[in-house]
């Protein structure tokens, strides 16, 4: 059964640290190039393979004692809030234009590109946090790849407008303030448990 307060938690932690990265940029770059739509295809089946990997991650360190999950789970979100805060801007990244506008072409290089640029990627190691704190990995799933495939769709069609609107700093500090609520808490429960 699916638990939509963990969905919609997942959902807000993850869009709001995805949507100042560097793919959501990429995902607007490819999507003003190409076909929107076959670039979508690519980006969401990409993003849907790393949120598999990061909830079976994350269910794995279900095994371990509570107290242990809490406090590891506390620390990485305090790292990751640290990362959001710290974070230079590294400018843009160069992409690779396909050839032509095939489905195939398009869509490849959106998900070779979120594949190699995600891997190990801050909202990766938040997912499998969040399914090791839930223990809830369908719901996680859920939350986090809806969450992704929402930032893409915009970056994707309407990045550029939403980035006029909302300054990407205040995006930024209200993600790092989500984890370090997170991480907060996950470390006050370990140490109360």
């Amino acid at each position: 059964m699916i638990s939509f307060t963990v969905t919609a938690v997942v959902f807000g932690v993850v869009f709001l640290a995805e949507l100042p990265d560097k793919t959501a940029l990429a995902g607007l770059v490819l999507g003003t190039r190409y076909r929107a739509s076959y670039v979508f295809a690519g980006v969401a089946a990409a993003f849907a393979l790393h949120v598999a990997l990061a909830v079976a991650a994350g269910s794995v360190l279900t095994l371990l004692p509570q107290q242990i999950v809490q406090a590891l789970t506390g620390v990485l979100f305090l790292g990751g809030a640290a990362v959001l805060l710290l974070k230079k801007d590294d400018g843009d990244e160069e992409i690779r234009n396909p050839e032509d506008q095939s489905f195939w072409k398009v869509a490849g290089a959106g998900f070779m590109l979120i594949l190699v640029a995600e891997f190990g990627d801050l909202t990766q190691i938040m997912t499998a946090n969040l399914a090791a704190r839930y223990d809830d990995p369908l719901s996680v799933g859920l939350g986090a790849v809806l969450a992704l495939w929402a930032v893409a769709g915009l970056g994707i069609v309407g990045g550029k407008a939403l980035m006029k609107r909302v300054p990407l700093k205040l995006i930024i500090k209200v993600a790092a303030l989500l984890m370090l609520a997170l991480g907060l808490w996950s470390l006050w429960e370990a140490v109360a448990g």
